[in-house]
């Protein structure tokens, strides 16, 4: 996966280090990925580090009006002083406030009034995670228009999607328990 731009390190999002490989493909602000992505630490502690390989990808989906940026900012976390640690706690602050960060029916409220930077700050604010310098890099581009490539490649259309060693699995839900995604993830 070449997600290394020349002058910035994007940590990829990957934890395990199992044969079995399990991608989920997330928009920061759905509320069906924030569900999901509340499991993954879940199933890598009862599938084992040594069974499994989590990797999160990017699915930004216009309708929710700020996923591109939201995503940058992720991505730019992943560059900073422990790399994809600190890009989940972007991501879960996001996710912990994710109704802050989307519009009423994808179309109007308060953030019609909200520029990039005020999304940047109000993520700041919630992670802790100073993200502006880290945001601005030109280089990170590349990271997003890979994230872009690998989801179209694979026919990727919703969040969340997953996907079990390479091939989308429909059956696999954010409302199935963490005991439902070992059986089918585990499944031969």
């Amino acid at each position: 996966m070449s997600e290394t731009p020349s002058s910035c390190r994007v940590d990829p999002l990957i934890w395990g280090h199992g044969p079995r490989i399990f991608e989920i493909f997330v928009e920061p602000t759905c509320p069906f990925s924030v569900r999901a992505m509340g499991k993954l630490d879940a199933l890598l502690q009862q599938a084992g580090e040594d069974r499994i390989t989590i990797k999160i990808r990017f699915q930004s989906q216009p309708w929710h009006m700020f996923s591109g940026v939201i995503v940058r900012a992720i991505l730019a976390a992943s560059t900073l002083e422990d790399g994809k640690e600190t890009a989940r706690a972007v991501m879960n602050a996001v996710g912990a406030h994710r109704e802050e960060f989307e519009f009423l029916h994808h179309c109007a409220g308060p953030n019609m009034d909200a520029t990039p930077n005020d999304i940047i700050r109000r993520m700041e604010r919630y992670s802790g995670v100073a993200l502006a310098q880290a945001f601005a890099v030109p280089e990170l581009q590349a990271a997003i228009k890979w994230h872009c490539k690998y989801a179209r490649q694979n026919g990727i259309h919703v969040s969340p999607t997953f996907m079990v060693d390479g091939l989308i699995d429909p059956a696999i839900s954010s409302g199935d328990t963490v005991e439902d995604w070992m059986a089918r993830i585990f499944a031969d």
